[in-house]
């Protein structure tokens, strides 16, 4: 299986739209859909009815973005990286900036 290029807990940048230039955390990725919600990125508000056990009244939600517009951020200079797969002495991958050299995440 290949290894995912961001990851729930990453911190990204969005690379394009009107949230454009925004970081936040990854709250979760959908990998089917490719799409992920990142932390206080791409709020709209919704209109909640009355209901049993629901929040009611206008309320703002993360909406999801595509993958292809969010970069993880390099940890060593704390600017958009690419990604690349590297194999460790014991098998596992991880995952490596593609400038720096440096691990992104904890794997």
């Amino acid at each position: 299986m290949a290894l995912a290029r961001i990851r729930k807990g990453d911190t990204v940048v969005v690379l394009s739209g009107r949230e454009k230039g925004k970081t936040g955390t990854v709250r979760e990725v959908r990998v089917e859909a490719g799409k992920a919600i990142v932390q206080d990125v791409n709020i709209s508000k919704r209109h909640f009815k009355p209901g049993r056990g629901t929040q009611t009244g206008i309320v703002d939600i993360e909406q999801p973005i595509q993958l292809s517009n969010l970069a993880p951020i390099d940890p060593k200079t704390n600017k958009p990286t690419r990604v690349r797969a590297k194999t460790l002495g014991g098998g596992t991958k991880v995952r490596v900036a593609v400038g720096s050299g440096e691990q992104i995440g904890k794997e």
